[in-house]
């Protein structure tokens, strides 16, 4: 059985309480970004926005392990995501000079194995904040992607 963080929300109520907390999850980003530049490893970043969460008090988990579900059966590997903001959305950062399709199926994959609808994808290895908000539904996926100064 896959690991169920929150119960399901309707989409609708999802995308109206996600914006809200997304906003927020952005904004701290967007403060270690301005604190720290761009050229760290993705580690440093992840203990910056920690402490930037804590002093928002946004709630959230660090490096939740994600079970996978495979025909009814839990497998013995799991994925590590790097926060859960809001026991509602999946986190995932990166350092890198450009994001791909990889990070982003990571993130989708993250969203399928936990049953949540909404995952940020945060990029701090280019000179502004790079970020891409994902809801899944089922086997459908919405984006939106901005580079923030």
């Amino acid at each position: 059985m896959a690991n169920k963080v929150n119960p399901p929300i309707s989409r609708m109520n999802a995308d109206k309480r996600g914006d809200q907390r997304t906003y927020a999850i952005i904004g701290a980003a967007m403060e270690v970004h301005r604190q720290l530049g761009h050229g760290f490893l993705e580690a440093v970043y992840q203990e910056a926005l920690a402490v930037e969460f804590a002093a928002r008090e946004i709630p959230f988990r660090r490096e939740v392990e994600l079970t996978v579900d495979y025909k009814g059966a839990a497998l013995r590997c799991t994925y590590k995501a790097d926060f859960i903001c809001y026991d509602a959305i999946i986190v995932e950062l990166k350092a890198l000079g450009a994001l791909t399709g990889v990070e982003q199926a990571q993130v989708i994959n993250y969203l399928k194995a936990t049953g949540l609808p909404l995952g940020l994808l945060l990029n701090f290895g280019r000179p502004s904040l790079e970020h891409k908000r994902l809801v899944f539904s089922g086997s459908n996926l919405r984006e939106s992607a901005q580079s923030v100064d």
